[in-house]
């Protein structure tokens, strides 16, 4: 039996998207035609996270955020994605595992990885000095402990003396990297030396749970035991970083009027730790703010077993992480990220001009004493929390 409109009100709503009726692909069809040719399940969802990317993303009042996590950089995603995507304006600051930014280091210093196999004898690896990351391969001498030698070097330097948080930390590493790219002439493959160059903060949340972190710890262990620690004076401090990163937030919403949107490339404590920016303005700081304006969430990982760290963008809403009005605007895309970000940052760069670079770290400062002004004209508790700390200096 035929349904009339007319027999069923509201139908509308629910029949007013483009008609799945996809061009053929032939030997002309580009990456961006083919992404906007996807109808449905997860290539529809990719390519509403790419559209959204094109139609809010790209807007110049847009702050954007990128969290990484998962293997990326040893796999190469740094010089084929992330690296392009900071170069066309798109990354305004960055959280990633420190595992990430450790490796990252190789590509900077020329140490080679290889395209290999994960079904290899692990045992005869070892013995014969290969390190496996699946089914990449590298030299265990010549790239880590080589890596580590550099990096304590490096630590060692009069700028890295001080207490800092990781902002800080891997702005300085960059500037090394930097310079370590263009004395070798490799071309742009380090992240953090891009992010130096491009004013990108980069934060860690979990900064010991790395090689960077284990170096760290290890240089400290040798001060110690050699009654130098008045000259190591390297600390990693977490808090400062909670509070540059809330501070990147409250400035693009509260001080320049704009809006944010956030790239969360797998999940675990980088996505979280982007994500809980405004959990940090409005729960602790007592500052009221409504949520992230837009989130692209590409990821593996399944909620209903207490996995997709951070949680997706509707429960995230509960949390004020994700503006509850503008769910509409945030899409989740289960597809594996090896696959999915390349195709993204491909889509960009075909269909987006570049934007101009917000350089959020050379105003670390001013973004700082903003986020204490805010705080101090809104939170109700101060004076009892000064009291609370003039007694422990009692």
């Amino acid at each position: 039996m035929e349904h009339h409109k007319k027999d069923c009100p509201g139908k509308d709503k629910y029949l007013n998207g483009k008609r799945v009726l996809p061009q053929p692909i032939s030997k002309d069809s580009n990456l961006a035609a083919i992404i906007d040719n996807m109808d449905a399940y997860n290539g529809g969802r990719l390519r509403a996270a790419c559209q959204l990317l094109k139609d809010k993303y790209s807007q110049e009042d847009v702050t954007i955020g990128l969290s990484i996590a998962g293997a990326l950089t040893p796999a190469g995603l740094g010089p084929s994605t992330i690296i392009p995507l900071m170069n066309h304006g798109f990354v305004d600051w960055l959280t990633a595992t420190g595992a990430n930014m450790y490796h990252d280091m190789h590509f900077a210093l020329n140490m080679p990885l290889y395209r290999g196999s994960h079904n290899v004898d692990d045992a005869d690896l070892r013995d014969k000095g290969v390190t496996r990351i699946y089914d990449i391969l590298f030299d265990y001498q010549d790239v880590l402990m080589e890596t580590d030698k550099i990096l304590r070097k490096i630590m060692l330097r009069p700028e890295f003396q001080k207490e800092m948080g990781t902002r800080e930390f891997y702005h300085h590493l960059g500037k090394v990297l930097n310079d370590i790219e263009h004395q070798s002439n490799i071309g742009q493959v380090s992240v953090l030396a891009a992010a130096y160059r491009n004013g990108i903060p980069v934060f860690t949340s979990s900064p010991g749970d790395s090689t960077i972190g284990m170096n760290i710890a290890g240089v400290e262990l040798l001060a110690e035991a050699s009654g130098l620690l008045d000259k190591f004076k390297l600390k990693i401090n977490p808090s400062i970083d909670v509070n540059d990163s809330t501070a990147i937030i409250l400035n693009a919403k509260q001080y320049e009027k704009g809006k944010t949107g956030v790239i969360l490339i797998g999940g675990g404590s980088p996505k979280n730790f982007m994500l809980q920016t405004e959990p940090q303005i409005q729960e602790v700081l007592m500052i009221p703010e409504a949520g992230q304006d837009y989130d692209i969430n590409i990821t593996d990982a399944r909620p209903d077993t207490g996995g997709l760290s951070g949680a997706p963008p509707s429960e995230a809403a509960s949390w004020g992480k994700i503006d509850p009005t503008k769910l509409e605007e945030t899409v989740t895309a289960y597809v594996d990220v090896t696959v999915a970000f390349p195709l993204m940052t491909a889509y960009v760069l075909q269909t987006t001009k570049p934007k101009k670079q917000k350089r959020l770290y050379d105003r670390g400062q001013e973004l700082r004493e903003k986020l204490i002004k805010s705080y101090l004209e809104n939170n109700k508790e101060i004076e009892e929390l000064k009291g609370l700390m003039r007694k422990l200096s009692a």
